[in-house]
């Protein structure tokens, strides 16, 4: 059995290792002291919102990067923030016949990860949200499934990762991808705002139309940038905003699909506020703002948003109505 290192081992790392060792992959997390000491002491358990709960019977879980030099296939699983860092510690480490896949959050992870990597690098998508709950559970909180970049080197991993419960869609349109994930977490912030779970929050119209506002913008700079986004969802990226400010009782019966959420989950921009951490909002919302300078397409409402976050960061306010946070977001 190929050893398999997921690295950055936090909420999406524990549970698609999880998964994977639970069906007797050979798995070795590689994570910060906090989650070993909680592994150790609870161990590793997933669940779904389909009603799955397991607890895996043996975790080996590390905090030394040291771990990977015996790993095949490697999943990177740290925040953007981490990636150059990470980049260099692994590049010394890994066999010469390692894969390395990025299963993160942003445009441009792979290829950070590259630019010190000489082992082959994919780039993945992860497209349901992860919480952690404590005491070494993970939920998952919303459907999808994996999607990488088409190469036969995933070819020795896939009926693994089918028997867990991770089928991997295999893409030659990872670009489209990354673009299409990134306008979908262009909620991220808000749903962070308003602390609320993400299936209370997508009830409420204000809350919807400040989404539709920020993806708006997204959908304007891609046009100019020519970034397409790949259709992940039954509906088209574009017609998208438009749905989302029905209003509610249309945005019902029409979407039930996008309120198909466990009510448990909330973003992951919300756990990271919620545990003291930076946030990924440069990664995502500031991505925006980026493309939008570099090309000059004004974006008021992402940049908005990012400032809201940072404040978030620094313990500004994170109880922000539907109405409120609209109101904010338009006026400027």
């Amino acid at each position: 059995m190929p050893r398999i290192a997921v690295y950055g081992a936090g909420s999406i790392g524990c549970y698609v290792g999880g998964r994977l060792a639970a069906v007797g992959a050979d798995v070795v997390f590689v994570g910060r002291q906090r989650i070993a000491d909680e592994v150790r002491e609870h161990g590793l358990r997933f669940s779904d919102l389909d009603g799955a709960d397991v607890r895996v019977a043996a975790v080996d879980y590390r905090t030394d990067p040291d771990a990977v030099v015996d790993a095949s296939l490697v999943l990177v699983t740290v925040k953007s923030s981490a990636t150059p860092d990470v980049a260099a510690a692994l590049a010394p480490l890994l066999r010469n016949d390692a894969v390395v896949v990025s299963l993160q959050n942003g445009l441009s992870n792979a290829v950070v990860l590259r630019e010190k990597i000489t082992r082959p690098v994919l780039t993945g998508m992860v497209p349901f949200n992860v919480v952690a709950q404590g005491e070494g559970l993970f939920h998952q909180g919303s459907e999808g499934g994996i999607e990488v970049e088409d190469s036969g080197l995933l070819a020795p991993y896939l009926s693994l990762f089918d028997a867990a419960g991770l089928p991997l869609t295999v893409r030659s349109d990872m670009d489209a991808v990354l673009w299409a994930k990134l306008l979908l977490n262009l909620n991220n912030p808000i749903n962070a705002l308003s602390g609320l779970p993400l299936k209370t929050e997508l009830s409420q119209r204000s809350y919807r139309r400040c989404i539709a506002a920020a993806q708006r913008e997204a959908l304007a700079v891609g046009k100019v940038a020519g970034r397409t986004a790949a259709r992940l969802t039954p509906l088209p990226p574009a017609w998208i905003p438009r749905l989302l400010t029905v209003p509610d009782i249309v945005f019902r019966n029409v979407a039930s699909s996008m309120l198909a959420i466990d009510p448990l989950a909330r973003s992951s921009m919300w756990e990271d506020l919620e545990a003291g951490r930076v946030t990924e909002v440069d990664w995502i919302n500031g991505e925006v703002v980026r493309l939008g300078r570099e090309y000059g397409v004004a974006t008021p409402v992402n940049d908005r948003l990012v400032e809201l976050i940072r404040d978030a960061e620094r313990g500004g306010r994170r109880n922000w109505s539907g109405p409120e946070l609209l109101d904010v977001l338009l006026r400027r």
